[in-house]
């Protein structure tokens, strides 16, 4: 087993040992604060260009339209009472971990697209980008998060996937709890 994957094993392993009764808690707040289920399944584009779902708690109403966030005109309409909370505190990205579990994705790693964000996969394709494994958090996440543009996200993904290392990604981790508890770069 490559290490990236052992490293994704054992941090999964404690994640949900220290979070299981916080995501507990946090599913059944979105259960009993909104119509619908508690985890949405995203269609996202993961390693190779392969379409898998991941899966988020749910920050939105159920009707609200299948493209990246900062493409509607007002994401705060479509809100549920809890998914500004949920979302600024990033506990909307917690399930990711049953991803990573299955293998569809790392804990560090360029974030995984929209199935419809074409620009970005083609952009990331062009640099060799796809061939990497989505993360929960990554480069670009910890370099400026929703602020920074397609181009500019795939640069970090670009430096991601030329400097990949263990101590690197150690370090985008430690950097994503910082930024996390200091609600930074979360635009929406």
């Amino acid at each position: 087993m490559e290490k990236k994957r052992f490293l994704d094993l054992v941090l999964c392993a404690f994640a949900f040992a220290l979070l299981g009764v916080p995501l507990l808690i946090v599913f059944l707040a979105v259960k009993l604060t909104s119509k619908g289920p508690a985890l949405h399944w995203s269609k996202r584009i993961g390693q190779n260009n392969e379409i898998f779902l991941m899966p988020k708690f749910r920050s939105m109403r159920v009707d609200t339209p299948q493209v990246a966030t900062h493409l509607l005109t007002d994401p705060g309409q479509y809100l549920t009472p809890i998914g500004g909370f949920i979302r600024k505190t990033s506990l909307d990205e917690l399930p990711q971990l049953l991803s990573v579990l299955k293998g569809d994705m790392s804990f560090v790693g360029p974030r995984p697209a929209l199935f419809n964000q074409d620009d970005l996969r083609d952009l990331r394709t062009q640099y060799g980008v796809q061939k990497l494994k989505p993360g929960i958090t990554g480069w670009a996440q910890v370099n400026g998060r929703d602020e920074l543009p397609i181009p500019v996200k795939v640069e970090f993904d670009k430096y991601y996937l030329e400097n990949y290392s263990v101590s690197l990604d150690i370090k985008i981790l430690f950097l994503t709890v910082l930024k996390v508890l200091k609600r930074d770069g979360v635009s929406h």
